[in-house]
């Protein structure tokens, strides 16, 4: 059983910057790719970076590339999610995943309770 738990979430203004953190207990870290989602208001989850198990590897949706960059630190069993050029609509609560089995937007074999991003305009 892997426990996952985000934290660098806030209040940022626009343009602004953020770095999210995830880290893993209970597993053997390296057997997992993982990746960010997001939730906002009313709306469904939100699928936003993975990387593979090596870090070699990673994959973007449309809204996160650019600006947005996913990496990992197998030695510290975390994940971040650097985010730049914030804006309003990113305003959500970020959950970080963790998959045995594939990596990619369809992952989520574990996840973590969510840090809460609120961007001001």
């Amino acid at each position: 059983q892997v426990q996952l738990v985000e934290s660098g979430g806030g209040l940022v203004q626009a343009g602004g910057s953020l770095r999210l953190s995830c880290t893993a207990s209970g597993g053997t870290f390296v057997r997992y790719a993982m990746a960010w989602f997001r939730q906002a208001p009313g709306k469904e989850r939100e699928f936003l970076a993975a990387v593979n198990n090596s870090g070699g590897r990673t994959y973007y949706s449309d809204s996160a590339k650019g600006r947005f960059t996913i990496s990992r630190d197998n030695t510290k069993n975390t994940v971040y999610l650097q985010m730049n050029i914030l804006k309003p609509e990113d305003t959500a609560v970020y959950y970080c995943a963790a998959d045995s089995s594939t990596w990619g937007r369809n992952m989520g074999e574990y996840w973590g309770q969510g840090t809460q991003v609120t961007v001001s305009s």
